[in-house]
């Protein structure tokens, strides 16, 4: 990568950043963010009783096989819909790769199902928020500025600079597809 882009993606990085940096909210166990759709930490993936009371019909655990993130079909029951991304919060996984299966997740069970999905991974800061932030992007049809503003007025979150430039790359995808196809 040349210099030049490298400075550039710094940048955009940062910008990015500021906008996580607007939030003056404190990190709750769970917060609704879009109509029916939440962000939460483990403690609230794993309370039964608290995703009742929620209404919560899926769950897309982004910390899949971690340890300290026990969950699966088998532990929810036919009570919700259990979907697992085996993610490392880390400088160097490819989260990009889970983005259409979460984002296809999150659409089926809020709009064929009528349901209400959970998205969590340990702390509901990073992992969790970057799954959602490409929802909002793929289905919703946001940039990822306009995303991230709206979320940062919802919940404490912060994905880490990998994810963000995971995030930026989406972006441009997205803008370059809509482009050259309106009605994508």
């Amino acid at each position: 990568m040349s210099g030049c882009k490298q400075q550039q993606d710094l940048a955009l990085i940062k910008q990015l950043e500021l906008i996580l940096d607007s939030c003056t909210l404190e990190l709750n166990a769970v917060d609704e963010v879009w109509p029916n759709l939440y962000i939460g930490n483990i403690a609230i993936a794993q309370n039964k009783k608290s995703l009742s009371k929620l209404g919560i019909t899926h769950i897309l655990n982004a910390a899949h096989s971690k340890q300290g993130s026990i969950g699966d079909q088998h532990f929810y029951g036919n009570v919700c819909v259990y979907c697992g991304v085996p993610a490392e919060d880390s400088d160097h996984f490819d989260l990009s790769q889970y983005f259409k299966l979460a984002s296809d997740f999150i659409h089926r069970g809020l709009k064929y199902d009528q349901g209400k999905v959970l998205v969590h991974c340990i702390m509901g800061v990073s992992r969790s928020a970057t799954l959602a932030l490409a929802y909002l992007m793929m289905r919703q049809h946001l940039s990822l500025q306009d995303a991230l503003r709206h979320l940062v007025q919802k919940r404490a979150i912060y994905p880490n600079r990998n994810f963000l430039m995971l995030l930026h790359k989406l972006n441009e995808q997205l803008a370059f597809k809509r482009r050259f196809c309106p009605l994508f």
